[in-house]
């Protein structure tokens, strides 16, 4: 299924890192619960854009947002004079 749903390069990841989680369990097979593990741990691009877009107000450096904020140099401190 997550070879359908994302890129080949991405479904190989997942088997080669499920296959590393199955041997750090001294499991000669891969599992079902490995490839859940690995999938909560990497994310494809379509979860990464996803991601991105649902949380894109609250990063540092956010384009998208409020253009009032575009005249702020972004120190806080006063200067001495």
């Amino acid at each position: 299924r997550i070879g359908m749903e994302t890129s080949l390069r991405y479904a190989m990841q997942m088997v080669i890192s499920s296959s590393l989680v199955a041997e750090k369990r001294k499991s000669a097979e891969v599992e079902l619960e490995d490839i859940k593990r690995v999938y909560t741990l990497f994310v494809d691009v379509k979860r990464s854009t996803q991601f991105l877009m649902e949380y894109q107000n609250e990063f540092m450096y956010n384009e998208l947002g409020d253009s009032s904020d575009d005249d702020d140099d972004g120190d806080d401190e006063e200067e001495d004079s």
